[in-house]
C-alpha cells in the first residue's frame, strides 16, 4: 500500500524540462515530438545578464510550463572558472554551436530554431521581459512558422 501511495503522490509531480547539451539529440526530440528548439549561448559562472536570464526567466514556473509543452531546451554554456569547465567534448560540441548560431560571440544569445535547426528568431542579451511576455513572444514565432509553413 505504501509503495502504490508513493507512486501516486510522486506520479502527480511533474520534472522541470531537461536542458540538453548536444543539439542533434534535441534535433530528434523536436522532430519526434513536433516541437521547437531554444538555443541559450550562456556564460554561466561570469555572465551577470546570463545568470539573471536563467533565474528570471529560464527557471520561472510560467516559462517552464510552457516549455514543456512546446520547447526542446538546449544549454551551450562557455564556463570560465577552473571548476566548471567542460569536458573537451562538450567544449568541442559548443564551439560548433557557437560557430554556426553565434559567431559574433553575443552573450547571452537564445536562438529559437525549427525542429531541423533553422533559425527562426534570436534575442541577444537578456530580454529583460517577464517569462510570461518572453513565453508569447516565442510562441507567436512558433505560430507564425506553423501558419506559413516553412
Amino acid at each position: 500500500m505504501i509503495k502504490y501511495l508513493c507512486f501516486l503522490f510522486f506520479a502527480g509531480l511533474s520534472l522541470p524540462p531537461k536542458w540538453h547539451l548536444n543539439l542533434e539529440e534535441a534535433k530528434m526530440i523536436a522532430q519526434k515530438e513536433h516541437r521547437h528548439i531554444l538555443l541559450n549561448f550562456s556564460g554561466s559562472d561570469w555572465c551577470g545578464p546570463c545568470i539573471l536570464l536563467r533565474k528570471e526567466t529560464f527557471d520561472d514556473p510560467t516559462f517552464l510550463a510552457f516549455a514543456d509543452t512546446a520547447l526542446v531546451l538546449v544549454n551551450a554554456d562557455f564556463p570560465r572558472m577552473k571548476k566548471n569547465q567542460l569536458s573537451k567534448e562538450q567544449q568541442q560540441q559548443n564551439d560548433q554551436l557557437a560557430d554556426k548560431y553565434n559567431s559574433l560571440g553575443k552573450f547571452p544569445l537564445t536562438v529559437l530554431l525549427n525542429g531541423e535547426g533553422k533559425v527562426l528568431k534570436e534575442w541577444e542579451g537578456n530580454p529583460g521581459i517577464k517569462p510570461a511576455e518572453f513565453s508569447l513572444q516565442v510562441k507567436a514565432v512558433i505560430d507564425a512558422e506553423k501558419a506559413t509553413g516553412l
